[in-house]
């Protein structure tokens, strides 16, 4: 049964075209893509690790330049201190002095000069490389740089001395230098407990008399034995901030023979201790001091394993005394290319995964041409606009789609060209029709201004016809008035006087408008006579004029006037502005309102004067014509007020504006300039 069920299944498999397509995809997929991971992780592995070889190789040499570098710069501190004349003609005195208080004054500066350029011991030797009152029998360790720094100058180098050389220097050196031997894994078998040895960074001074002769010298020691201060200083330098990855630990160690001596490596049992007295590897003991040659490979530092580099260290004889190491802990690199090797695995399943869908959906799209074709016509008979898509086929299906496909095109570009003729069309009806209307609103235009220049033509004959007639009986009517005042004398009452006063003045007023026809009627019209001008008092004067006619409406004037300047004016021409402006607002009104007039003084330098009615009001599409020559909405107003009002505020360097809602009121607001004397 089981037998029948699989040979079914294979020869269901073998038969059908998408499964045999989908083994022929992933067949060359499954061969390649493991090799190609492989080859991956071993090229990985490979590069990684020389790269890592070379930084640390470059973190031995950073080292080796810091150690020479700490030299030199104690040696330069040396040379400093005792290069001077004071300190220099000191010593050279102290060095044959035998009394106790200079034996007391010598090792008083001494032991001043060693805490200011911090060494560990500081000396002063004669001539014959003794310590001064030790003639007899020297006691300071020999040491070539004396032969060297009587012919050179100042020297350094590194020695090795005995407990006993330590200790005649200084018990406490001997003390510090002592370190226990801890045996560790990997480390070399040694029946020695203690190394009670120091290596000491060695530097010495001649001092030389006037005459060039040599007098003393001065030596200085810098015991490396337990130095953490110096190694740590190393370390900063080599390993500092983004040199090492997360959790990544630098370490930097100076061996004696193949003992750590000062080291930043943490001790194996201790964490917060250094691993002082662990020893090196004997693989690498006999590559480096035996050989003395560079070690440079992954090493097993005390409790781990690390990217080391190891180098002899060479005393003033030339003879391997030491080691200087510098490394890095290599697992957070290892898990770093482990997280690397992870992400290539996940990459790799999710490529699989993805050319499996791939290969499932390419197997799918070869049976199914015939479905896009039918779907692709039946969208087509729906109004749609479908081309059949690509068929990666190469039987006559393709071709017989791509000959439909060619089909289609040449439709939708006769459908486009038709659709662009009727879009052109459409854009130039559009065009004329807009060109159309610009033609008429300018014949509009051109008509109202016909008109307008028509109606002030008229205007201005007429003006002129009837100027004659009316300035004649007005200049009798100002005769007569002359002479019954005369005629009065004292008779007269002061309002027979002030009714005369203001009969003449109104006749003034009717000459001055039949003026201010003419001056509307004539393209060109004289300057105003601006001068200063209290706009208040204006006012006041204003009100008289009109309020016998206000009275007989019953409307109510009322005043508010705060101007605090003069404005700079013409009089009379803007007392006809208010005159028609209370009197246009009077008929918008007709009988029992109200007429508010209001100055201020604005800090802008100018001065506001309004006047407000609660009249009918001026509908929103009539309020920009209102300042149009003979447009009035009244039965018996002439249009000509308020085109008057606007045209003399104007020529004034005045301005006008109305707000008015239908219904509610009117506001005319005028604003008009301060005089300032200081301009004037």
């Amino acid at each position: 049964m089981t037998r029948t069920v699989i040979k079914s299944l294979w020869h269901r498999i073998t038969s059908n075209l998408r499964y045999r397509l989908l083994a022929l995809t992933l067949f060359p997929l499954l061969l390649v893509l493991p090799g190609v991971v492989l080859l991956a992780y071993l090229w990985s592995n490979e590069v990684g690790y020389r790269q890592l070889l070379m930084k640390a190789n470059t973190d031995l040499a950073v080292a080796h330049e810091a150690f020479e570098a700490t030299r030199d710069q104690y040696l330069v501190r040396l040379s400093l201190a005792a290069g001077g004349d004071r300190l220099r003609q000191q010593l050279m005195a102290l060095t044959a002095a035998e009394q106790p208080q200079d034996r007391h004054n010598r090792k008083a500066l001494l032991d001043n000069l060693r805490s200011t350029t911090g060494f560990d011991f500081v000396r002063l030797l004669d001539a014959n490389e003794c310590q001064p009152a030790q003639a007899t029998q020297c006691q300071y360790p020999t040491s070539p740089l004396l032969t060297r720094a009587a012919v050179n100058g100042p020297v350094s180098g590194v020695e090795i001395f005995s407990a006993r050389e330590l200790s005649l220097l200084d018990p406490a050196l001997a003390e510090r230098a002592r370190i226990s031997l801890i045996p560790t894994d990997h480390s070399t078998a040694s029946l020695k407990t203690v190394e009670d040895r120091g290596m000491v960074l060695h530097f010495v001074y001649p001092l030389h008399n006037a005459n060039g002769h040599l007098v003393a010298y001065l030596t200085a020691g810098l015991l490396m034995n337990g130095n953490l201060e110096f190694v740590d200083h190393i370390s900063n330098t080599v390993y500092g901030p983004g040199s090492l990855p997360e959790n990544g630990i630098g370490t930097v160690t100076l061996f004696l023979d193949d003992v750590r001596i000062s080291t930043n490596v943490e001790h194996p049992d201790t964490p917060l201790q250094r691993a002082l007295g662990t020893r090196v590897s004997a693989q690498v003991r006999q590559r480096v001091l035996d050989e003395g040659e560079r070690w440079l490979d992954r090493a097993f530092v005390v409790s781990d394993w690390y990217i080391s580099a190891y180098e002899p260290v060479l005393d003033v004889h030339g003879k391997r005394v030491g080691m200087l190491y510098a490394g890095f802990l290599e697992a957070p690199f290892l898990d770093s290319f482990y997280q690397w090797l992870e992400r290539l695995l996940w990459l790799f399943a999710l490529v699989l995964l993805l050319c499996i869908f791939i290969a499932f959906a390419g197997a799918r799209a070869i049976s199914r041409p015939f479905e896009i074709i039918t779907d692709v016509i039946d969208r087509i008979r729906d109004g749609e606009r479908q081309h059949i898509p690509p068929l990666h086929t190469a039987d006559e299906i393709r071709v017989l789609a791509e000959h439909f496909n060619l089909m289609l095109t040449q439709l939708d570009q006769q459908h486009d060209a038709i659709q662009h003729a009727a879009d052109q069309l459409e854009e130039k009806v559009q065009e004329r029709t807009r060109e159309l209307k610009q033609h008429i609103s300018l014949l509009n235009h051109t008509r109202q201004q016909l008109l307008e220049a028509g109606k002030l033509a008229a205007l201005g004959e007429l003006t002129a016809s009837i100027a004659h007639e009316v300035n004649n009986p007005t200049a009798v009517i100002l005769g007569h008035m002359d002479l019954l005042l005369e005629e009065l004398g004292d008779e007269a009452t002061p309002d027979i006087q002030r009714d005369a006063e203001l009969i003449i003045a109104q006749v003034g007023r009717i000459r001055k408008i039949i003026d201010d026809l003419l001056k509307l009627a004539q393209s060109d019209s004289p300057e105003p006579h601006l001068q200063p001008l209290d706009i208040d008092d204006l006012v006041h004067n204003t009100q008289t004029l009109v309020q016998h006619e206000l009275k007989r409406r019953n409307i109510g004037l009322k005043l508010d006037l705060h101007a605090s300047e003069p404005a700079l004016a013409d009089a009379s021409q803007l007392q006809q502005v208010l005159i028609n402006l209370i009197m246009n607002s009077a008929n918008a009104i007709g009988d029992r309102g109200e007429i508010r007039i209001r100055s201020h003084s604005r800090a802008n330098g100018n001065i506001r004067l309004s006047v407000r009615d609660n009249g009918c009001g001026i509908p929103a599409d009539e309020i920009t014509r209102i300042f149009d020559p003979f447009f009035s909405k009244g039965q018996t107003g002439t249009g000509l007020g308020l085109a008057i009002s606007h045209r003399l505020l104007t020529q004034s360097k005045a301005s006008i504006q109305v707000r008015s809602r239908e219904g509610v009121g009117t506001v005319f607001v005028i604003k008009l300039k301060a005089f300032a004397p200081e301009a004037a």
